[in-house]
């Protein structure tokens, strides 16, 4: 019988000091497998994936959803219980899923992403308070030479920092992260396939290009309190009552699912 992830007083503390936390192998090897492969053979999602282009030109591709309606992995993850439990303790509120996506960086060609905020984009969806929160899930290896996250220890403690154009996406005032630099540490997340970071919404975080040969894939789950208002908005709801499915999900889902694809092929 596996046993599944909680989060401890100590990991909470972490997160509420450093504006991160990382739990090593929250998924584990059959799971995280699954995901892997669902996702690389998932002609739906993959197809709608869009790229974006840093300041160098190089693209990353993601794919973004909130549909919660289907039996599928992607929501097995999301709605687990060690997934739901463990947002709503360092949320210290009811967490709801906000949307979940996927990065995708291609090697040696797989851009950056430049430093920001999750909450420089989310304020402006008329999200009242930062007390917002991602986990990223490595579906493959991690590694500085793969570009893995970056994140400012105890950056979240700054307050929104404003934000504007960085190559075709949005990045944080570049003297204030250079401000930053200077007095905070800087972290780099190397993680294994299956581990997890989970990041507050105001922490600053970007990652580099894909220089190696394997490719860098993260699938990327966020959450709103429901305290906590918010527009309505396509891909960024308001409050739902999240619907918490049991762990052992993951794994059943994504072996039927895994199944039917092959099926279908």
């Amino acid at each position: 019988m596996n046993t599944f992830y909680s989060p401890s007083p100590r990991d909470a503390s972490i997160y509420q000091m450093d504006g991160f936390l990382i739990v090593p192998g929250l998924f584990d090897e059959e799971e995280i497998s699954l995901l892997r492969n669902i996702a690389r053979a998932d002609r739906e999602k993959t197809e709608r994936a869009h790229g974006v282009q840093d300041t160098g030109q190089a693209l990353s591709k993601i794919w973004l959803s909130s549909d919660t309606t289907r039996k599928d992995i992607y929501n097995a993850v999301c709605h687990s219980k060690r997934m739901a439990n463990t947002m709503s303790c360092l949320l210290s509120d009811e967490a709801y899923l906000y949307h979940y996506k996927m990065t995708m960086k291609e090697p040696l060609a797989g851009g950056a992403w430049e430093w920001h905020q999750d909450y420089g984009y989310w304020y402006n969806n008329g999200c009242l308070t930062p007390n917002m929160a991602s986990c990223y899930i490595a579906v493959d290896n991690a590694t500085r030479e793969n570009g893995c996250m970056q994140l400012i220890k105890g950056s979240h403690h700054m307050g929104r920092i404003e934000h504007g154009k960085a190559g075709q996406q949005t990045g944080a005032d570049e003297a204030r992260v250079e401000l930053a630099l200077q007095h905070m540490e800087l972290v780099y997340a190397e993680m294994e396939a299956g581990d997890a970071l989970f990041f507050h919404s105001n922490t600053l975080h970007r990652s580099d290009q894909n220089h190696s040969s394997h490719p860098r894939w993260g699938f990327i789950c966020c959450y709103n309190a429901r305290h906590n208002p918010c527009e309505n908005r396509s891909g960024h709801p308001s409050y739902t009552p999240l619907d918490i499915w049991p762990d052992e999900d993951v794994l059943a889902i994504g072996r039927e699912q895994w199944e039917n694809m092959a099926v279908a092929q």
